[in-house]
């Protein structure tokens, strides 16, 4: 694409901060897929939790019973095996624990992963003139990690300490109820400094999270643009570029350190000073015969579980928190319609295929401009087996038209249609079937040279393809491959040259076996030789199929059985190449830059 492509912006609009644990509701949604591992994490959790508890009870047995007066040695001995029997079903409900915690933690994330992957392959080109890919990408794999955390740490954390803690404050009632009531009265002293230090955790740890997702944006487009860097010397500006965005990141997120540091202590505090003086009166029951020494022992072991969890709640309610604000980020992308859709009663289009494409009096702005007519009024017919070329200055509205004929995007006003249907009644799935584009820059996928080449037809066999590559003068070199078409071609294709990349595109139309062909510029970066093997591929392609091409160099489409020219979104000439040339007019003026080297 030339005038048409838009520049990437990052998000315009900075996601809504997550003020409550709402948003973890989707998580939950993905995880109740699977319900027997939901049930069997959870009752390894009850199973830990409850043998955790049973420690302090086994030791008061022990003090009590074993080391009471007048006990014998297997009396003690046969205490002691309790307790190990207590020790050996934690380790193993721990064990279960993990597993099936860790393995809903992994599936969860795959899941989201999925539905979000799948729900941005619906949306249209529109959605990513205002929304990056390197930031959604970022999206993908940032806030993707906070939720396998939560999913497979945080909540199970969570949880094992809500149970301890109602757990063990039940056996303190049984215990000791009095002093266990004056401890409850101080629990809202606890749940306060949670609640106010965890909303400014929130809305820090949202901020952090973004800084994040920013740095991998900026990694992404230097990497991709090395060349460009290295070339004109602009490593320093952009390390130092990348150091503001790391130093900026760093100080969010120790302003996120700060708060919940400052919330875990006082939480501590409170927590261990409250059991403090609960086993303080305690002792001086024991002192007084009103209690055993078993008796206040499992208080002790009991106090410091519930106060252990207390404080593991303080530092998980953060976790929990960050990935509210991650599962919001990335609902807000589940959440996205396309607004291309294919319509409830879709129209089929006719089989066989004309390949006839007809626009009548289309207006069309783009939505990132809206204040620019990049078509005004345009009408034109095309067709079936008809080759016309399209010239026109930058910004005339040229590959809007492609854009249009493919459906990503609806005109303001006027029609497009194709073999007679209009596409605004059609799937877009099915008029997109019916054309194959030769972009002005080739796009090829990190993948093997067969790959990349059946993606226009994904159920080709090797013998299409090769019929396919002979077609567009491409055999020599991929037979020359070390691989063969097992050949990987890096990263955007980066092992060819730039005529061979082109020349993988054209096998790839072919391979589309489209009634209609769209040609962006496909020979305007290619040296001589390049230039004469992909015109001679791209005359083959043309045959007995309807075609539209974008050019610049008006050298490729003299023969051409009709030129349009372009300007301001309209139609300002038409005509042949001999025609055009002797009306003295915008194509005269470019031909005559062109094919007389005139500098303008």
């Amino acid at each position: 694409m030339d005038e048409e492509t838009l520049a990437q912006e990052p998000i315009a609009e900075p996601a809504p901060r997550a003020r409550t644990l709402g948003p973890l509701r989707m998580i939950w949604r993905e995880a109740m897929k699977y319900p027997g591992r939901m049930v069997a994490a959870c009752v390894a959790l009850l199973v830990t939790s409850a043998s955790t508890l049973a420690i302090p009870a086994g030791f008061k047995l022990i003090i009590d019973k074993g080391f009471a007066q007048g006990a014998d040695v297997d009396a003690l001995g046969r205490w002691f095996q309790y307790l190990l029997l207590i020790v050996v079903v934690l380790a193993i409900g721990t064990a279960c624990r993990f597993y099936f915690v860790s393995w809903l933690g992994e599936r969860v994330v795959a899941d989201i992963r999925l539905r979000v992957q799948a729900n941005l392959l619906r949306l249209p080109p529109s959605f990513f003139e205002s929304n990056s890919p390197k930031e959604i990408s970022s999206r993908m794999t940032s806030d993707t990690a906070v939720i396998e955390q939560v999913v497979g740490t945080t909540v199970s954390v969570a949880l094992r300490n809500v149970i301890t803690a109602v757990g063990g404050l039940a056996y303190l009632f049984f215990l000791a109820p009095k002093l266990t009531a004056i401890l409850m009265v101080g629990i809202p002293l606890v749940v306060g400094p949670i609640v106010f230090f965890g909303r400014r955790v929130r809305n820090v740890s949202r901020s952090s999270q973004d800084r994040v997702a920013g740095i991998g944006v900026i990694v992404a487009e230097v990497l991709g643009a090395m060349k460009i860097v290295q070339a004109f010397g602009q490593e320093t500006r952009e390390m130092a570029r990348f150091g503001e965005r790391v130093e900026a990141t760093f100080q969010t997120a120790l302003r996120r350190i700060s708060l919940r540091a400052v919330m875990t202590a006082i939480v501590i505090f409170l927590v261990f000073g409250g059991i403090t003086m609960l086993v303080w009166e305690g002792a001086l029951g024991v002192a007084s015969g009103a209690i055993s020494g078993g008796t206040i022992f499992a208080i002790v072991i009991t106090a410091g579980l519930v106060a252990g969890a207390a404080g593991a709640l303080s530092e998980v309610y953060g976790d929990l928190l960050r990935g509210a604000g991650a599962a919001g980020r990335l609902n807000e992308l589940l959440r996205e319609e396309p607004d291309i859709a294919p319509p409830v009663r879709p129209t089929a289009l006719p089989v066989p295929p004309r390949g006839q494409i007809a626009f009548q009096n289309v207006v069309f702005r783009y939505p990132s401009r809206p204040e620019v007519l990049a078509l005004n009024d345009f009408s034109l017919t095309v067709e079936p087996g008809e080759t016309v070329a399209i010239v026109g200055p930058s910004g005339a509205g040229k590959s809007t038209l492609f854009l249009l004929a493919q459906r990503f995007y609806d005109p303001h006003g006027g029609t497009v249609r194709i073999d007679g249907v209009l596409l605004t009644s059609a799937d877009p799935a099915e008029i997109r079937a019916r054309s194959a584009l030769v972009p002005q820059d080739a796009t090829l996928f990190a993948a093997s040279a067969r790959d990349n080449l059946r993606y226009g037809n994904w159920s080709a066999s090797d013998e299409d393809i090769w019929e396919a590559a002979r077609t567009a003068n491409a055999e020599g070199f991929l037979r020359d491959l070390p691989e063969g078409l097992d050949t990987f071609l890096g990263e955007d294709g980066a092992r060819l040259s730039g005529g061979q990349r082109q020349r993988i595109a054209i096998a790839r139309a072919v391979l589309r076996k489209a009634p209609i062909l769209l040609l962006d510029e496909a020979t305007s970066a290619l040296d001589a030789e390049s230039e004469r093997l992909v015109q001679e591929a791209l005359d083959r392609l043309m045959k007995e199929r309807t075609t539209l091409v974008i050019a610049h160099r008006l050298a490729t489409i003299r023969a051409a059985d009709r030129i349009i020219v372009m300007d301001g979104g309209r139609i300002v000439e038409q005509g042949t190449h001999a025609s055009l040339s002797a009306a003295d007019g915008l194509y005269a003026r470019l031909a005559k830059l062109q094919f007389e080297g005139i500098v303008a």
